[in-house]
């Protein structure tokens, strides 16, 4: 489970801390954006929904997992 300073995350925070980590956004289809970038020479796509306020602890998990990044570089983003 994400730490209690992930747990209050919004969209613009998500974008954010990807940008941060040289992620791109690639592509977006409705209320889904991709964003794309290389973690440790491995490229990674991750998901992230659009307009919302606080992500659920299970999708922001997934959201992590997807870019590779573990929990403290997500935090050390913020």
């Amino acid at each position: 489970m994400p730490n209690n300073r992930l747990l209050s995350l919004s969209t613009k925070d998500v974008e954010r801390i990807l940008k941060k980590n040289n992620f791109t956004l690639t592509r977006q289809k409705g209320s889904h954006q991709q964003f794309a970038g290389y973690v440790k020479g491995k490229k990674r796509r991750v998901t992230v929904i659009v307009n919302q306020k606080i992500f659920a602890p299970r999708t922001l998990k997934s959201m992590i997992l997807q870019s590779g990044l573990s929990e403290q570089e997500w935090s050390e983003s913020i």
